[in-house]
């Protein structure tokens, strides 16, 4: 008997927990984005992100992606993670976000159209100059389109 009554609360608490994340799974908006950004050059931008509400009106965004650069004469990959905390849901959301690659960090400010076009701009600190190529510091601005595919939180 007891041991009938072990495996009825572990059968439900592993149902209960696939439960709960699959509901949070649902949550997620997610898919990919390009853009331009400048800071000390040229980068393009293109990533893949995930978006989900912290609650009705605040969203929190992750992505990853790479930085492409024609620099001192070579083409230059570098990788980037990126958060960004939005602080409204309306057709203008204002954002804060951080970006860091192997060679800086970058704060910035800015606003989204329905989360689909963005404009920012902010400062990036050098943390690591790459070998043979010029420091990618300074003040910064950016542009981004980001495509959903998935369009509902629930």
């Amino acid at each position: 008997m007891r041991r009938a009554i072990y495996l009825f609360i572990v059968g439900l608490l592993f149902t209960s927990q696939a439960s709960a994340q699959k509901q949070r799974a649902t949550g997620w908006i997610f898919g990919p984005s390009v853009g331009y950004q400048y800071q000390s050059g040229s980068f393009l931008k293109a990533s893949g992100w995930g978006l989900f509400a912290l609650n009705q009106s605040q969203y929190l965004k992750f992505d990853g992606g790479a930085n492409f650069t024609w620099m001192m004469d070579k083409t230059t990959v570098i990788p980037e993670f990126g958060m960004t905390y939005y602080l409204n849901n309306v057709a203008v959301w204002p954002f804060l976000k951080g970006e860091i690659t192997p060679y800086t960090a970058t704060a910035k400010a800015g606003i989204g159209v329905f989360n689909l076009l963005e404009f920012a701009a902010g400062y990036g600190f050098d943390i690591n100059t790459k070998k043979d190529f010029k420091p990618i510091d300074g003040f910064t601005f950016s542009v981004g389109v980001n495509i959903p595919l998935k369009f509902h939180l629930y």
